[in-house]
């Protein structure tokens, strides 16, 4: 992405480039499915946050919580591209200063430093701790590791915002670099400092290994932070999915109404046509059983990657485009990375098969791109 956008900057991002590459029906099914994707992703993000929310609050329903962030997270991207730019700052600030924090707090715990803690013995990470069900539980989880990184792409989206074109490659290296250090880490302190049988989908890893401390109200401050965390990475797919619905209308690939914006720049239809879908998938989350949630999420995980994959091509065919000698940024590693990348993507979908729950999961995904796919035909024959 950054070396596409660095190259041949696009307004319309990773779907412009799927479109130069492969022609109009890629541009739109990698539009649609980016859509459908930050949709569920942002349905599973208010599940989560309702469940974390409801740690404080138990008798009271989820979906009461559920409204409730639904309304705040289109409520700042109402704001507009300048007030939402520096609410977005203001939470990454805050993420980043929590989890460096926490990261310190297990160093201290581990080296032996801080001693305010009853009957939370230093854990060992072995192989049972790590890989509790095998090469058979990693490769099915995988899915939700991706998922993890699920977003990334919006680096590409926002890219135009950027006043020097050339920064989206270093905001790319940096951005990776701390996500993997930081979930490395992070990561890492909790199965330090708690059992991993003691971690469940009914509260934050963090909170979980916090909870044995004497500290007061610590597990309740990172239950605070975990939700701005979640709420934030869900406003940010709302801001994401809505800039491409209006590059999808745009081009012609959507009603041409969506791209219109009010006096603070907002495309309010998109983020309307938006609540709605949005509002369909948590009823139906709360309608359907529990595992629901995996569903969503193996799905939002599936349509994401295989995104991804589009990306990847699309590089891989429109890189000897490129001037190599104009300075500009090349990817490392052309084509043997964007190849391994393929690679990895694909054994992922298939593990994800493994599991019953995301097997499900991955055929709801399936079915939708097929959607995609039928209505991209339908949309070319009615233009054509």
């Amino acid at each position: 992405m950054a070396e596409m956008t660095v190259n041949d900057p696009q307004s319309g991002s990773f779907r412009t480039y799927a479109r130069i590459a492969f022609g109009r029906s890629a541009g739109y099914m990698s539009g649609w499915i980016y859509w459908l994707a930050g949709v569920l992703i942002m349905s599973s993000e208010i599940v989560a946050l309702s469940t974390f929310t409801q740690y404080w609050f138990p008798h009271v329903p989820l979906g009461v919580f559920s409204l409730l962030y639904a309304a705040l997270g289109f409520g700042i991207n109402f704001m507009g591209v300048r007030n939402f730019g520096a609410v977005e700052s203001m939470f990454a600030v805050v993420k980043l200063t929590v989890l460096v924090l926490f990261i310190l707090f297990g160093a201290l715990f581990v080296c032996g430093v801080f001693h305010a803690a009853y009957g939370v013995p230093v854990q060992r990470i072995g192989m049972n701790a790590l890989f509790p069900h095998g090469v058979h539980g990693l490769w099915s989880a995988m899915i939700f590791v991706f998922f993890s990184f699920g977003g990334i792409e919006v680096v590409g989206v926002t890219s135009s915002e950027l006043k020097r074109g050339e920064d989206i490659a270093k905001a790319g290296a940096v951005l990776l670099v701390t996500l993997v250090l930081i979930y490395v880490l992070a990561l890492y302190m909790v199965l330090k400092m708690t059992d991993q049988s003691a971690i469940s989908d009914a509260a934050s890893p963090f909170v979980t290994a916090l909870s044995g401390f004497t500290i007061p109200y610590l597990d309740t401050l990172f239950n605070l932070i975990i939700i701005s965390a979640a709420f934030s990475t869900m406003v940010g797919a709302l801001f994401g999915i809505s800039r491409i619905l209006v590059s999808l209308s745009e081009d012609g690939d959507a009603p041409r109404s969506l791209k219109q914006t009010n006096g603070r720049g907002v495309a309010a239809k998109s983020l309307w046509l938006t609540a709605a879908a949005l509002a369909v998938l948590i009823a139906c989350s709360y309608a359907l059983p529990s595992s629901m949630y995996e569903y969503v999420s193996t799905a939002a995980g599936v349509m994401l990657i295989l995104n991804w994959i589009l990306i990847l091509a699309s590089y891989l065919k429109l890189h000897n485009g490129y001037d190599s000698g104009n300075g500009k940024f090349r990817a490392f590693g052309y084509p043997y990375t964007a190849y391994l990348a393929i690679a990895l993507i694909a054994m992922t979908i298939i593990g994800a098969l493994l599991h019953r729950n995301e097997r499900i999961g991955v055929v709801l995904s399936v079915v939708l791109i097929l959607l995609v796919f039928v209505s991209s035909k339908l949309v070319r024959r009615s233009v054509g």
